[in-house]
């Protein structure tokens, strides 16, 4: 079984290569929030950008797998205003564009 730590550095990993990221663009994702579930085999953890209000969450197993099926959480929707996105990586910023319009 995985520690929690492990389960939070998975999680980001996964979004990382899911979305092709680089090592940069990487060390710009923080755990928001995590934590096992009582009694299961399992972690939740919820990633974000920096600087950002969206967030990933994630079902990280105790083997060190994560759910391909996560939830991406966002205020905002893809139609809106992406200004504020200028601030990170382009190719970060292209993922949270996508994933606000829900292609995933």
């Amino acid at each position: 079984m995985i520690s929690l730590s492990e389960a939070e550095q998975k999680a980001i990993e996964f979004i990382s290569e899911e979305w092709e990221l680089s090592d940069q663009e990487k060390d710009l994702f923080l755990v928001n929030n995590s934590r096992k579930i009582e009694d299961k085999w399992w972690y939740i953890v919820e990633v974000t950008v920096n600087q950002l209000p969206d967030k990933w969450v994630i079902q990280v197993y105790d083997d060190g797998d994560c759910d391909p099926c996560y939830t991406f959480v966002s205020p905002f929707s893809g139609t809106e205003n992406i200004n504020h996105l200028d601030t990170i990586p382009t190719k970060l910023a292209l993922a949270v564009q996508e994933e606000r319009k829900g292609h995933i």
